[in-house]
């Protein structure tokens, strides 16, 4: 689930309030106008129902403000805030709430979420199992996105995550990792991906001492913990603007762009033109150009 801000928590809070003492300042006045005169009986407890009546319009009125500036306060805090980027268009994903995000595990989640938030997933499912992780958010991480250790482990283990929806990882990307091992004088890899593995992918990694997931995989094993722990987990993916792809190289979210000869939309980083890192924004995989 998405993280509330302090400051929206904040205005939350002052929005109850707004609501609460308006509500109770329109039922007193109301109790001051109808109930309390009914009530007194004789001259000078009807003369004290007539003072009062001053008293329960002044209270009406300052009910009514209070709930229509809770009105307005409500309103404002719906209305879509602009993107800060003066170049940048809004992004039509922007529009996404919390009822677009499911509420179990399904491959719905692993499809939605970019590729940083597939990342940190993986870093906390490692985690969870009682795992030493270790990770970096951007820049060059010579083929490495986690680190895991445990005591029972003879050496570290390094893990590659892949965050494509549609095209399988093939035998090239699982060479390319085996080079990695072998960079770092390691035996064991891991290599996880939100889609699947081709069967010469497969093979490669089998004959190398490669555990691979694929997302069905991933999904299963997320299914075997604990409500508590699948909870948890789905926080992690659905953290923040858990849709918006994040730059590999600066590790801030990227925005919306178009080209000048085709208007043709795409990913930009926001640190544009000292960071050039752009990516596709439909079909295939989310991974940084």
């Amino acid at each position: 689930m998405t993280r509330r801000t302090k400051a929206d928590r904040s205005r939350e809070r002052t929005r109850g309030e707004l609501a609460s003492k308006g509500w109770t300042a329109i039922v007193v006045g109301a109790l001051m106008l109808a109930v309390v005169p009914l009530l007194m009986r004789g001259p000078i407890a009807s003369a004290f129902g007539q003072a009062l009546q001053p008293l329960g319009w002044i209270a009406l009125t300052v009910g009514t403000l209070l709930l229509a500036l809770h009105h307005l306060t409500r309103c404002e805090s719906s209305a879509p805030r602009l993107n800060g980027a003066s170049n940048a268009a809004p992004a039509p994903e922007e529009s996404r709430s919390n009822s677009h995000q499911q509420q179990g595990w399904s491959p719905a989640v692993l499809a939605a979420i970019e590729w940083r938030r597939f990342e940190a997933l993986c870093e906390a499912f490692y985690a969870q199992a009682g795992l030493a992780t270790r990770s970096q958010s951007h820049g060059a991480d010579d083929g490495v996105d986690i680190w895991i250790q445990s005591r029972h482990m003879d050496e570290p283990r390094i893990v590659q995550c892949k965050h494509w929806n549609r095209r399988p990882v093939g035998v090239k990307e699982i060479r390319e990792f085996r080079g990695v091992m072998a960079s770092h004088r390691l035996q064991h890899g891991t290599y996880v991906t939100s889609s699947t593995f081709t069967a010469d992918a497969l093979a490669f990694a089998k004959a190398n001492r490669i555990e691979v997931q694929d997302g069905a995989e991933l999904l299963k094993l997320i299914g075997q913990r604990t409500p508590e722990q699948q909870a948890a987990l789905l926080a992690v993916a659905y953290e923040g603007e858990y849709w918006r792809p994040t730059c590999a190289s600066c590790g801030i979210k990227m925005v919306e762009r178009k080209r000048g000869r085709d208007r043709h939309a795409f990913w930009g980083c926001s640190n544009y033109p000292k960071c050039r890192t752009s990516m596709a924004m439909a079909g295939g995989q989310q991974t940084a150009a």
